[in-house]
């Protein structure tokens, strides 16, 4: 397969560079440039075993650091020596997410946590859904041919009745509402503008996408343990916030959602970014 393709128009101009394509698998290629956003703070010791299943084609990697106090960015430029460095100057998963999102060049976003519950295998089929003509591709452990290893009892049943909830309040048919695993077209972000701090970000991206009439595919996807440490994630407290974000944003117009942007990027030496 070749991975360049040159038109044939007559009267076509030499000096126009031919598109490029990266081949993902022996039948499909595409021209999108793809980024990763991951967000950590303290996941050195993680950062290994995500980085090894990322896919080689991937056209950039954004790590969002926390202000942490480990060798979490040393070890993440030790194993992807180009990946881009955006230090998070705000507090939660959403903020960390709102400045990667805002460092990233790709035509293609994916978001994937540092702990190592995400198998960076899997992006191949998140990619394939958006070039196929999906704009938002949402990962779901509920859906036919997913799973989880991490998640107990009270927080299947607090994620259960929150999808319910929104399925209900949104017309959404989603299988799974608190997820990371998402990837979508970088335009989308003018659709969903995204104005929260915490672990209620996915809820409110799974909304805001519905709300705008995108399209959504759901993608079987396997949550495994997080390997070492421990989450940040309280059950009780961030159901109540994901719940607050569901009956708050029945009203909320899209004209009045603000766009807050802060970063720091920091880029390995000898790289144009």
């Amino acid at each position: 397969m070749s991975t360049f393709l040159r038109p044939a128009v007559p009267g076509e101009d030499p000096l126009i560079p031919p598109v490029q394509y990266r081949p993902i698998t022996s039948y499909l290629a595409i021209a999108p440039p793809v980024s990763v956003v991951i967000p950590a703070m303290n996941e050195a010791e993680n950062l290994p075993y995500v980085f090894k299943t990322l896919p080689d084609w991937i056209h950039e990697v954004v790590l969002v650091d926390g202000d942490s106090s480990d060798d979490t960015i040393q070890v993440a430029r030790d194993l992807w020596p180009g990946v881009k460095v955006v230090e998070q100057r705000g507090k939660g998963k959403g903020d960390a997410l709102i400045s990667g999102f805002a460092a990233c060049t790709g035509d293609i976003i994916v978001m994937v946590d540092a702990d190592g519950s995400a198998d960076g295998h899997e992006i191949v089929s998140y990619v394939s859904a958006l070039v196929s003509g999906a704009d938002f591709a949402k990962g779901s452990r509920f859906a036919n041919g997913g799973g989880t290893d991490d998640m107990t009892a009270i927080r299947k049943l607090g994620n259960r009745v929150l999808c319910a909830v929104v399925n209900a309040k949104f017309g959404a048919r989603y299988t799974d509402l608190c997820y990371g695993y998402n990837a979508f077209w970088r335009r989308c972000l003018d659709e969903i503008t995204l104005d929260c701090t915490g672990f209620e970000v996915e809820t409110l991206m799974n909304i805001r996408v519905v709300k705008a009439g995108l399209k959504v595919q759901e993608i079987p996807s396997h949550e495994y343990d997080r390997i070492h440490g421990v989450s940040n994630l309280r059950a009780v407290r961030d159901g109540l916030r994901v719940l607050k974000v569901i009956l708050k944003e029945r009203g909320v117009p899209r004209a009045s959602r603000r766009r807050p942007v802060t970063l720091r990027v920091t880029i390995p030496r000898g790289e144009v970014s």
